[in-house]
């Protein structure tokens, strides 16, 4: 006989809560990573093409800039030294020569340099060695800038006699009565040592592959880390197009290699040319991927909380010290502007965001306190020897011409042994009241130690300069101090590039025509000795 058993219900498993808020965590933590990454990845990959663009563009333009100055500076050169020529019409051949070479030596802008006459014969050339002196130029650019009878730039060309890759510049001369006698050139080798090679680098490419190159009014290029391509024509490059038609700007191109580059360029106004700075896009994509590690590698730790199932109470635990330390972490990088403090559901997470904030309160007034005194002299309230240092380098650095006036008061030691340091200290007061009062709005003016002051005069040649110099030292003479005696003071002035390259150099330059004006009597204004 048969005996049926009753069926057990089907025991089916549960979900348990943990499982399943383990699984929704898990779920929205993939989706909610691969929608960030992508998001991610798009906003960082336009974010750094923006900035390779924009930074490759600021370089480009900051070295045209140099290179404008440059030019202008070669150019002055050439005309100074074509007047010179046009005057001098009883120096002897060798003498010719040694002005040559001081002018070569003293520059370093050109290579060799040559004097031609209106026939298009060789007077003068140095180096010696070129031995050319005596021969009718043959050379195309020779004849075109006889002919021109302007100052005249050529695009890059080689030499028949020397093989050499060379840029031809010359400045035409003229006779007192404005007869044509010919042209001062000046040359520089491309493919060699020249003026390019000393202010820009050897041009090697970097770590990421950026580098830059030059090019001339033509498309010809004039410098590139590839030697073998001076000299070649690459006008059917977009970006060069562009300079040709005097543009600057940003953009992305295809090189000769047809490479993918992110491009700055910026043209040259002084001659017509132009300087690209470019970077493969390959290494924004090396950088993408690096950026999508690092992304990965810290998201595992927080999805394993996340799993562990504590990762909401952690989140909103962290999230005040998150902001708090996002916000310490941009102090010292830029300037920041402190919110006002919120209240936090966390009562130890409210007292430490009102600590902190009144901590960084404090600290940033500090900070911008120590830094209005590192930069000002305390007495005077003028800029200090610091500011003016480093005035003087950014100055020198971009290539900015100007002068310097240094001025010391007349017999201050006198005024302090007779009224003591205090009064003396007001008289340094009056005398930094009466120099602000005195120059333009544009000069800079320091207190450099003691009784010295500092004015920089940007854009402002000797003459100018000597004639401001007067102005302050005639008010000073003429002013009403806190002593009964007149107080005067002995100024020198100096000027950049005209007296020295460097900036110890200037100084020395302006000290030495101050204490020559002290010598001299005292209550006067000298300008440095070339």
């Amino acid at each position: 006989m048969l005996t049926l058993r009753r069926a057990e219900p089907c025991q089916s498993k549960k979900l348990s809560l943990t499982s399943l808020l383990t699984g929704l965590v898990t779920l929205v933590v993939l989706l909610t990573s691969s929608i960030l990454l992508i998001g991610s990845y798009e906003s960082k990959k336009q974010s750094l093409m923006e900035t390779t663009l924009h930074l490759n563009y600021y370089n480009a333009d900051r070295m045209t800039k140099t290179m404008d100055s440059l030019f202008q500076s070669m150019r002055s050169s050439l005309e100074y030294s074509a007047d010179t020529l046009s005057d001098d019409e009883t120096s002897t051949p060798k003498q010719v020569d040694d002005n040559l070479e001081l002018m070569r030596n003293s520059s370093n802008y050109f290579n060799s340099i040559a004097v031609l006459d209106a026939d298009g014969l060789i007077r003068n050339v140095v180096p010696t060695s070129l031995g050319s002196v005596g021969n009718h130029i043959t050379s195309k650019v020779g004849l075109e800038a006889l002919a021109l009878k302007k100052p005249y730039i050529s695009s890059p060309y080689m030499t028949q006699t020397t093989k050499r890759l060379i840029v031809f510049m010359s400045q035409p001369i003229f006779s007192k009565n404005g007869t044509y006698r010919g042209i001062l050139s000046g040359t520089f080798y491309l493919q060699e040592n020249n003026i390019l090679s000393m202010i820009f680098g050897d041009n090697n490419v970097d770590d990421s592959g950026s580098y830059y190159y030059i090019v001339d009014s033509s498309g010809h290029l004039l410098y590139h880390p590839d030697k073998q391509l001076i000299g070649e024509d690459v006008s059917n490059n977009k970006v060069v197009q562009k300079l040709m038609n005097g543009e600057s700007g940003e953009q992305q191109v295809r090189n000769t290699r047809d490479v993918e580059m992110l491009a700055g360029y910026s043209s040259v106004p002084a001659n017509g040319w132009g300087i690209v700075v470019v970077s493969p896009i390959s290494v924004i994509h090396h950088q993408l991927m690096g950026h999508l590690r690092t992304i990965l590698w810290y998201s595992l730790f927080p999805f394993i909380i996340l799993l562990m199932g504590v990762i909401l109470v952690a989140r909103k635990l962290a999230r005040p010290f998150v902001y708090l330390a996002n916000l310490v972490s941009r102090m010292g990088k830029e300037k920041i502007e402190l919110p006002e403090a919120k209240p936090q559901w966390s009562r130890e997470a409210d007292l430490l965001t009102k600590a902190v904030l009144l901590a960084m309160t404090d600290i940033q007034k500090q900070t911008d306190q120590l830094t209005q005194e590192a930069t000002t002299d305390a007495l005077t309230g003028l800029m200090n020897r610091r500011s003016l240092e480093y005035t003087m380098s950014q100055w020198i650095d971009s290539g900015q011409p100007f002068s310097l006036i240094v001025l010391d008061v007349d017999k201050f030691k006198l005024v302090n042994d007779t009224y003591g340091h205090l009064i003396g200290d007001e008289v340094l007061k009056h005398v930094a009241k009466v120099i602000v009062t005195s120059v333009r709005p544009d000069d800079v003016c320091y207190r450099y130690g003691g009784e010295e002051f500092i004015i920089l005069l940007a854009h402002t040649r000797p003459e100018e300069a000597f004639i401001i110099a007067e102005r302050v030292r005639r008010a000073m003479e003429q002013s009403r101090g806190p002593i009964e005696t007149q107080v005067t003071i002995s100024l020198g002035i100096a000027h950049y590039p005209f007296h020295t390259l460097e900036r110890e150099g200037l100084l020395e330059k302006a000290d030495q025509a101050l204490y020559l004006a002290k010598s001299r009597g005292r209550n006067q204004t000298m300008v440095a000795d070339v």
